[in-house]
């Protein structure tokens, strides 16, 4: 770790405060002075002087701009090209409202010495979270939970050891040189979501190491999904949008990008998978419209 290059990948969208106070906690971190961070954000097209704001308060941060369309997926793409041309020692994915502790560098550092021992070096280490005022298990890495359901994904509990897992939440990811050089970029075929579990998957198919480290790293609230489904005809013109649709518990992501995760992942009966998850939509509505007054 000593003397490392660490470029840290950030996006971000009308967050101001939250990405002001992410920052500050990267730079606050107990390891700051034994390591280099250069952090690479890009800011899609900010209303709120987010740009303007990072840029007053750090201006050693490389800010890349976008128009609005870029989203998790194609935000973090940029920045991330940006910081491959350095070749830095590590890369560190940061969500703009995840708020590490002062231990979390040096928590996923640690991490890698230790599943790297035995000489491979390619690593991607996704740290665990926690909401700040619950203290529920928010995001980190996720398993799947069953070989007859390989699209169902469930969050892996930290225990006090490093832990194998499946693939990856988006929130705060240590990757190594070696890993990115295998893997390389965000995929631009998932706008907003699952770019994070295509690079998971990928990773683990590259022969790198995918695990979280002990304990939480930082905290971050999770996404409330618990919404109505919205009428059929609706609910079909809102998939088709970046962040697709919110019904009860689950997101139903646009789709083609949902057909593209389900024919890398899903196996030779790749189409059902990818259709399954659809009937939540229609079977949400109709039970809403029969619930109706």
């Amino acid at each position: 770790m000593k003397g490392d290059r660490i470029a840290a990948i950030l996006t971000c969208y009308n967050r101001q405060q939250k990405t002001l106070e992410c920052l500050g906690a990267l730079f606050q971190q107990d390891c700051i002075n034994e390591i280099t961070i250069d952090v690479f954000l890009t800011d899609d097209g900010s209303t709120d002087g987010t740009a303007a704001a990072v840029k007053a308060t750090y201006p050693h941060v490389t800010i890349l701009t976008g128009d609005g369309s870029l989203f998790w997926g194609g935000g973090m793409e940029k920045a991330f090209a940006a910081a491959l041309q350095g070749n830095y020692d590590y890369y560190l994915w940061l969500n703009d409202d995840t708020i590490l502790y002062p231990d979390a560098l040096s928590k996923l550092f640690q991490t890698y010495a230790e599943i790297t021992r035995s000489s491979n070096p390619k690593a991607v280490i996704s740290g665990s979270t926690q909401d700040e005022n619950t203290g529920e298990h928010t995001y980190g890495g996720v398993i799947r939970k069953s070989s007859l359901r390989p699209l169902n994904f469930s969050l892996l509990p930290p225990t006090d050891q490093p832990q194998p897992c499946d693939t990856i939440n988006g929130n705060c990811v240590l990757i190594s040189r070696s890993a990115a050089q295998a893997v390389g970029n965000v995929d631009l075929a998932f706008t907003h979501y699952a770019g994070d579990y295509d690079y998971g998957l990928r990773a683990n198919q590259k022969g790198c190491l995918v695990y979280i480290p002990p304990g939480y790293i930082g905290t971050c609230s999770g996404n409330d999904t618990a919404q109505a489904a919205p009428p059929v005809k609706e609910g079909l013109k809102k998939i088709q949008g970046p962040k697709g649709v919110a019904i009860a518990d689950a997101t139903l992501h646009p789709i083609d990008e949902w057909k593209t995760f389900a024919q890398r992942y899903a196996g030779p009966l790749w189409f059902i998978y990818w259709l399954v998850p659809y009937r939540r939509l229609l079977w949400s509505s109709l039970k809403n419209k029969t619930s109706s007054p």
